[in-house]
């Protein structure tokens, strides 16, 4: 069932630089407790003219408070810096006496493990390999569940570098 069109609505021309003044009342907005008698709300909006002269304002607003702190530096760069004030004699530094080193004593020779003990450097090529994998693979499990708990964290579950 086609609908007839709406008629076209009429705007009141406005000056641009016109500051815009609120209504007392405010929007009047239908309550839950006092519906409309055809269900529908009406939609009230301000006419556009509205948003530009805001739009402008706020430009404005923009270009003053910059134009401000323009001349404010300009001010300070001409002006000269503090005269130099030497340090007052009545503090004197602490006077340094230098504390000698604690003489260290040369890190203790490889001794010779008992026999029957574990001696790292008997061990073979593939007993060495196998040891750096165990450790490398838990190392390398830890840092990625750092990492994903970090991307939990911060709100990121994907890891896009990937």
């Amino acid at each position: 069932m086609p609908t007839a069109p709406a008629p076209p609505l009429q705007r009141r021309p406005t000056p641009l630089g016109a500051p815009i003044t609120p209504s007392p009342t405010g929007p009047r907005v239908a309550s839950a407790a006092s519906p409309t008698g055809g269900g529908e709300l009406t939609v009230q909006r301000t006419p556009s003219s509205a948003i530009g002269s805001l739009a402008s304002s706020a430009a404005a607003a923009v270009a003053d408070s910059l134009g401000r702190a323009e001349s404010r530096r300009t001010e300070r760069a001409d002006d000269p810096p503090p005269a130099y004030s030497p340090t007052a004699e009545d503090d004197p530094l602490p006077r340094y006496t230098p504390v000698r080193a604690p003489v260290r004593e040369a890190p203790p020779a490889y001794t010779r493990v008992p026999e029957g003990a574990f001696d790292p450097k008997h061990l073979s090529d593939f007993q060495v390999d196998e040891l750096v994998h165990r450790m490398v693979g838990r190392i390398t499990r830890l840092i990625r569940t750092e990492l994903r708990m970090d991307r939990e964290r911060i709100g990121r579950l994907r890891d896009d570098h990937r």
